[in-house]
């Protein structure tokens, strides 16, 4: 969502690399862009106008003046101001001290709110919650079924006493304050800790909707009302988080739809606008696309360095610990990493998610992003089909993969017998340098890693051999002389001695090998 931003204020720092002292102007010219850039991406007026008030009245003091490297301190400073408007620190849920935490949800009609309560479900859930959601949305036709799916996708239970409307022309049947009250107290009766009220939205903000979301609150006395808003509605939505702020008092922000195309000016208005935290973020269609929102994190990949904390978060989540500590034993005791290993791998990288957007969150992505956005996600697929239509010998050995084989691999695959030809490449030369760092031999052909990387710098410091001279006569003299060295060593050999000892005679008991070993040696 924030490529558009990315871009723009990474070109604009590099203008400022390579300068050991930034003038006014410079400073001037640096703001000048960012404000185009955020005015650009639809962020909100009154932001745009602090914000870059901040960012240049620190610019232009001693914090930058006095700086080893003044391009940087900028970065710095424009980082510290965009974590300050997504809302400082991170907002976590305020769970209740006494009975369930009730959760009530609110925002405008396609804000992705019922979606959005599966996500939520499931990811408390997975926190060790039990939680329980509640079909209080009876104006929409079919919230209420929708709703019930994504419970059961989510393996959440669903309290819907009421149907709800079937059709825009149908009045609905029950009063969603009742529900509410009902689905609080099932909540309590069956236990569950976490409660999460689904209320009814608009397309656009209406007087008895806002009326109906206040009756709401008073009758459940949330722990938290989270307001819903679609990331892509540009400047629009100040005035609904405004509107919602006024009507419902909203403790919490989470941004729907974070994975599209849009400017994101919301996402960098509302929390500054409003004085409420973003808490949540929705980054995609899955139940799993679903993450506490990280201010700091946030900035960074705004400014294209990178999110490292929440890839290694999501590898930790996701990683068998079993299998991971089968292959640590296995690198320790050099077995031979094997296409059932490669295979296990994968499907521990699958489990992670997406790969675009694994990558997305390494630093540097926006220089390569043409590139990520042509990654084909079935490319993994291709390549576990391809070791899938391998017999076990064959992972096991796949030196025995001969060509009748390959045809066979490639037909049972779906590919081209070139790809399969690719891949037992690539897998060769990963499980030669998995077997050099077992052995503590560093990367191959790296310097200064190991034996595998002073191959090349011992042989530059052999001794050269000396050139043959360009005289004939001088050449030939050489060449005998060579022999006569040759045949003068051979001289000095002692005949019949194996291991270079003088005499035919050899005793090999004095070798202390193993009994019935001479006999390989010519003993008798």
């Amino acid at each position: 969502m924030f490529n558009s931003l990315s871009d723009r204020l990474t070109a604009t720092f590099k203008n400022l690399r390579g300068k050991g002292r930034l003038t006014e102007a410079d400073v001037d010219a640096t703001v000048r862009e960012i404000r185009r850039a955020l005015l650009d991406a639809d962020v909100a007026v009154p932001v745009v106008r602090e914000f870059t008030g901040q960012v240049r009245e620190r610019a232009l003091g001693a914090e930058v003046s006095g700086a080893l490297n003044p391009s940087q301190q900028i970065v710095k400073i424009v980082n510290e101001e965009l974590v300050e408007i997504l809302g400082g620190e991170t907002r976590r849920i305020r769970l209740a001290k006494t009975g369930p935490t009730i959760i009530m949800l609110a925002g405008l009609q396609g804000a992705g709110k019922t979606t959005l309560a599966g996500k939520l479900s499931k990811w408390l859930k997975g926190q060790g919650h039990s939680p329980i959601l509640v079909a209080a949305d009876l104006q929409r036709p079919n919230a209420v079924t929708q709703l019930q799916v994504v419970g059961q996708r989510a393996g959440v239970p669903v309290f819907a006493p009421h149907p709800g409307a079937t059709s825009e022309l149908e009045h609905p049947a029950g009063d969603p304050v009742a529900v509410a009250r009902a689905g609080v107290e099932e909540a309590r009766q069956k236990l569950h800790d976490v409660v999460i009220v689904d209320t009814a939205g608009r397309l656009g903000v209406d007087a008895d909707m806002m009326e109906q979301a206040r009756q709401i609150r008073r009758a459940i006395v949330p722990n938290e009302v989270l307001f819903v808003i679609d990331a892509m509605i540009g400047q629009d939505a100040v005035n609904t988080a405004m509107a919602f702020d006024e009507g419902v008092n909203f403790t919490g922000i989470v941004l729907s739809k974070l994975d599209g195309d849009a400017r994101g000016g919301a996402a960098l208005s509302v929390a500054s606008v409003t004085g409420k935290p973003v808490m949540f973020a929705s980054t995609g269609e899955g139940l799993d696309d679903f993450e506490l929102f990280h201010p700091d994190r946030m900035a960074s990949r705004i400014l294209d360095m990178g999110d490292v904390l929440t890839l290694i978060e999501q590898a930790e989540k996701s990683w068998d610990k079993d299998e991971a500590a089968r292959m640590a034993k296995k690198f320790a005791d050099q077995e031979d990493f094997t296409l059932d290993d490669f295979l296990a791998q994968m499907q521990q990288i699958r489990n992670m998610g997406s790969m675009k957007k694994m990558l997305m969150m390494m630093p540097g992505a926006q220089n390569i992003r043409q590139q990520l956005e042509q990654f084909d996600e079935r490319e993994i697929d291709r390549v576990e089909a391809i070791v899938r239509s391998m017999t076990p010998h064959e992972r096991l050995a796949p030196k025995i993969i001969n060509g009748s084989r390959r045809a066979r691999i490639a037909k049972g695959s779906g590919v081209h017998v070139s790809e399969v030809n690719g891949l037992l490449e690539r897998f060769a030369q990963a499980q030669k340098m998995m077997k050099k760092m077992a052995q503590g031999g560093g990367m191959p052909g790296m310097p200064g890693m190991g034996p595998g990387g002073g191959a090349r710098k011992g042989a530059k410091n052999a001794p050269k051999k000396k050139a043959r001279s360009g005289n004939p006569a001088k050449a030939a003299q050489e060449l005998r002389d060579a022999e006569a060295r040759r045949a003068s060593a051979a001289k000095a050999l002692p005949t019949g001695a194996a291991f270079g000892q003088q005499g035919g005679d050899f005793d090999p008991s004095q070798l202390n090998l193993p009994k019935g070993f001479d006999k390989f040696l010519g003993g008798k």
